[in-house]
């Protein structure tokens, strides 16, 4: 006969469960974190080069969801932070010769980022940049915003496997050949590159 002194004390096991559940959330929420902040030390309102000091980019109101088009971020409360980085970056040439000798046919390329991340608003006028510089088709991009949280409203969005933004995938005949995610391991233009020369 088992003793029922030995048993653990479901009270005690119900607890230690969610004490993991809240460390997996956590791990997993990491990044361009989905936490509240108050405007003054939130930082999607972070007062640097890459945001409009007057703009508290935490704001639902300010947020592009779904799919849309780049021309989205010339308009305010974008065009500065997209502008500022877009002009400014200067990518590595050795990296973009590269990318302009790729074959770019049946390439395609899809964005997802959060205008209320920091991240994204750092690496995505990057990336624009040399998507320009290099002669990549534009209309071989899609673009997805995402809400605090993540989320898209768009169709079949879980299929991506979003964790942190922003995150570029990159296709070859419709099959996935990589992903740069949050932040590029080497340069965006030198991870690209990378990611394109890899065997089909």
């Amino acid at each position: 006969m088992i003793d029922a002194s030995s048993l653990p004390n479901r009270s005690l096991f119900s607890v230690t469960s969610a004490i993991w559940f809240l460390i997996i959330l956590l791990v997993f929420n990491t990044g361009c974190r989905v936490h509240r902040f108050s405007a003054a030390d939130s930082p999607s309102s972070e007062e640097t080069p890459f945001g409009n000091n007057t703009t508290d980019f935490s704001q639902q109101s300010t947020w592009i969801l779904g799919y849309f088009e780049p021309g989205r971020l010339l308009q305010q409360p974008h065009l500065d932070w997209y502008k500022k980085g877009f002009d400014s970056y200067e990518p590595d040439p050795k990296y973009i010769d590269l990318l302009k000798k790729e074959s770019k046919e049946n390439i395609s390329i899809t964005v997802v980022l959060g205008t209320w991340c920091p991240d994204s608003r750092r690496e995505f006028p990057r990336f624009m940049r040399i998507i320009e510089i290099s002669g990549f088709p534009s209309e071989n991009i899609t673009l997805i915003g995402t809400d605090d949280q993540k989320v898209a409203p768009i169709g079949d969005y879980a299929s991506l496997d979003i964790l942190r933004v922003p995150t570029f995938i990159f296709y070859r005949n419709k099959v996935e050949t990589g992903r740069i995610i949050e932040n590029p391991l080497t340069s965006l233009e030198q991870d690209m590159t990378e990611i394109l020369d890899r065997d089909e």
